[in-house]
């Protein structure tokens, strides 16, 4: 069979489950590869690589996990070398896909084995915790998570549509995968937020005209990841940073929080970037209901029915403008920052629900204190972040700094 995928799972407790989701995948022609991540245990039937083997990947014994009973220790390790196995599996050539079946341990298990493998490779886990939390399990990554409904255990009317219609969809994703034709466009990651989008999409149609594909992420906590792991991979020339509004979750405890490295890749791997204050007026929540007790009295505006923004104050903008500053100075590459002094959001310009010239000044007077001094360059423009005149203007900049940086001697030519 030209396609396999690797199954990664527990065979002492889900050993009927496996077992069916292995023969539907042979049904449509596919392969399987079946990876026992099992503790305790007897599995239910042999695998093509065993607990023992697993365990060896990792660096330890698996008659010693089963010795220590410690079940959180012995995971970690089973994740660890599935990890290895399965990276191992695909750069060999052997597996085209990966799939695993499993509750909270399960998911993590081969969460962790997944997670590694490259944007676009097919990998998929029917999960029992796919509707609730799912950040710790799929990160900034492309694996998909389908719900269980019930538990995985036992094979009944629900379990049995639900696991074969995820062996149908994996089968699916193997053997209708096409290489793409390697395009010879340079990539451009863009930042949006509904906020800011008549400005990012401005700016992707003039990259686009100038020859870019443009990567537009949305900025949810999970999209900035994204932009600063792909990024990191060396997967962009440029980076153009419209919407940093991810900065206020994470300062002010908001739902769309990127975490402490945001706004941090470009500059530490030298890839030219244009950066900007959009939405930096807005801390994000949920339904109104869920906004935490302590800022019921601040000025909300519901964005939709799911997400209620909040106006940052001067103080937060004061500390917002000193962190980006902090991020953005030491760059390594090419780097500006560009000020809409006329608003940072299309809530944020006179008659809006968050316009407030007093908390912008702020903001702004923190940027230009902390950049005082670097290399980096500061543009500042009597318009709106949403106004044609910004879009352009940040896309000129980054498109000479791209420019420059293409048409520079490599290192090895030059005397």
């Amino acid at each position: 069979m030209p396609h396999s995928v690797v199954l990664v799972g527990s065979l002492d407790t889900k050993a009927h489950e496996y077992a069916f989701v292995r023969d539907r995948l042979r049904e449509h022609g596919v392969d399987a590869i079946v990876v026992d991540t099992s503790v305790l245990g007897s599995p239910g039937f042999a695998p093509d690589v065993d607990r023992e083997h697993v365990a060896e990947a990792a660096g330890h014994r698996h008659a010693d996990l089963v010795a220590d009973g410690d079940r959180g220790a012995a995971l970690a390790v089973m994740a660890e070398g599935a990890r290895r196995v399965v990276l191992r599996l695909v750069d060999e050539g052997r597996a085209s896909g990966a799939m695993a079946l499993g509750g909270t341990g399960g998911t993590a298990v081969a969460a962790t084995a997944f997670r590694p493998l490259p944007v676009g490779f097919p990998k998929l886990i029917v999960s029992t915790a796919a509707s609730g939390h799912t950040e710790a399990y799929v990160g900034e990554t492309d694996l998909i998570l389908v719900p269980s409904i019930v538990d995985i255990a036992g094979l009944n009317r629900i379990s049995v549509r639900v696991l074969a219609n995820a062996a149908a969809a994996m089968a699916g994703m193997v053997t209708s995968a096409t290489e793409l034709p390697d395009l010879p466009k340079p990539m451009v990651a863009a930042s949006m937020f509904g906020v800011t989008t008549p400005c990012v999409t401005r700016a992707r149609e003039r990259l686009e005209s100038l020859g870019y594909e443009v990567l537009v992420f949305h900025m949810t906590g999970s999209g900035g990841r994204a932009l600063e792991s792909l990024t990191r991979q060396g997967f962009f020339a440029g980076v153009l940073d419209v919407t940093t509004t991810e900065l206020c979750d994470h300062l002010v405890g908001g739902v769309f929080d990127a975490g402490p490295d945001r706004l941090t890749a470009a500059g530490e791997t030298g890839v030219p970037q244009v950066v900007s204050v959009g939405a930096l007026d807005m801390v994000n929540f949920g339904p109104r209901e869920t906004v935490p007790e302590r800022f019921r009295g601040r000025n909300l505006y519901e964005h939709n029915s799911s997400v209620t923004l909040m106006r940052t104050t001067a103080d937060e903008c004061a500390e917002l403008g000193a962190t980006l500053a902090r991020k953005v100075a030491p760059a390594t590459g090419p780097t500006s920052v560009f000020l809409p002094l006329r608003g940072v959001s299309a809530i944020d310009v006179e008659g809006g629900p968050f316009f407030d010239p007093e908390a912008d000044a702020r903001l702004f007077d923190a940027i230009r204190t902390g950049l005082a001094g670097s290399s980096v360059e500061l543009v500042e423009l009597d318009t709106d972040v949403n106004d044609p005149v910004f879009a352009d203007a940040m896309v000129d900049a980054l498109h000479a700094a791209v420019s420059a940086r293409s048409s520079a001697p490599s290192p090895s030519r030059r005397h």
